[in-house]
């Protein structure tokens, strides 16, 4: 992967977001020529303005609802890979903003597709889902590829419609020529998230307003994994797509080993203690009127392993360290966001894969 990107043409749509940061800057550092399309970051701080990410590639503002601007972009930029991680992202506010939600993840994936499929320059496409688009019935072992699509909360049913987009568009019109899969991934955790209604970000929030950190489903198991998993993963499928077209055109599943499913109030437990900071309340059961969240979610990466040759490099203690270190330093020191980002791609890099 590290010779592969260099020179490539690569356009990340929701590159101000939170993992797009992050893989916009891993791009940039694999040598990719890197473009983005998404809206103004949404979170302040946010992780793209705090490291600089815009600096060394082409930033475009736009909506991915809006085709005319996606078909201007790919026209300008000519991409050969493209990432779509462009979406609205959280469960609780898709309860708030259903309609946003299902516009922006459904119809955006397939303005995306539309644009790929009108530029001559796109050999590799991936669509970029969650672990939440299957149904969940709950049970204990992992989801695979080939499960329901589902989804109890508009964000969730959103991710499973962008499923069968991806699926519809590569059976109609990409049989030959770019090649198209979908990926999901688990709960992504580590430095530079700030958005709401999320675990690290809320805790982080409130030891830095000296709050009381209220953890609604403390017994809700997920599978955790850093923010560089799935990228790495996202980045050596799209290397698959380019060089091996249509065989590798389909859903991927990249998620953390079993062992690293913990329950949500562990979690926040394990980070308060590393930090030294916060103080916890737990809910031993959400309060009457609750939004349904799921209790049990994982998935069976099997495939991606046997057949891409892509496994996790960091177990749970690695990636609670990580996140922890990220935070502090720039709690700290705001200015070493792009030093905390080089260093840990660094050292991911470096670990046996």
């Amino acid at each position: 992967m590290d010779q592969f990107y260099s020179g490539k043409s690569t356009l990340v749509t929701g590159h101000t977001g939170f993992k797009g940061a992050w893989l916009s800057h891993l791009l940039k550092r694999l040598g990719a020529r890197v473009s983005g399309f998404a809206l103004p970051p949404a979170d302040k701080p946010s992780l793209f303005d705090l490291a600089g990410v815009a600096e060394g590639m082409s930033s475009t503002i736009g909506d991915v609802r809006n085709l005319a601007a996606l078909h201007a972009v790919f026209k300008e930029q000519q991409p050969e890979i493209v990432l779509h991680l462009a979406a609205q992202a959280l469960v609780r506010k898709s309860y708030r903003e259903p309609v946003d939600t299902f516009s922006t993840n459904v119809m955006g994936t397939v303005n995306v597709l539309e644009a790929a499929r009108a530029c001559p320059s796109v050999r590799a496409v991936v669509i970029v889902t969650s672990d939440k688009c299957y149904e969940n019935r709950e049970w204990v072992w992992g989801y695979r590829e080939d499960e329901a699509m589902g989804g109890f909360d508009p964000y969730s049913a959103s991710k499973g419609c962008a499923e069968l987009v991806a699926a519809a568009y590569r059976r109609s019109f990409f049989k030959g020529g770019a090649a198209v899969a979908s990926a999901r991934a688990g709960n992504v955790i580590g430095g530079g998230d700030w958005a709401e209604d999320r675990l690290i970000p809320d805790i982080l929030r409130g030891i830095l307003g000296g709050e009381t950190i209220e953890i609604r489903n403390p017994r809700a198991t997920r599978p955790w994994q850093h923010v560089l998993e799935p990228l790495s993963g996202y980045l050596l499928l799209a290397q698959r797509l380019f060089e091996g077209g249509q065989s590798f055109a389909e859903g991927w599943n990249f998620g953390p080993a079993d062992a690293d499913s913990v329950p949500v109030g562990e979690v926040a437990r394990r980070l308060v203690e590393t930090l030294g900071r916060g103080t916890l309340e737990l809910w031993d059961a959400p309060p009457e009127g609750a939004l349904h969240e799921a209790h049990a979610l994982k998935l069976d990466c099997s495939k991606a392993r046997s057949r891409l040759g892509w496994r996790p490099r960091l177990d749970f203690e690695g990636t609670l360290k990580l996140t922890a270190e990220w935070y502090r330093s720039t709690i700290e020191d705001p200015s070493t966001a792009k030093a905390m980002l080089d260093s840990q791609i660094d050292a991911y890099l470096r670990l046996p894969g």
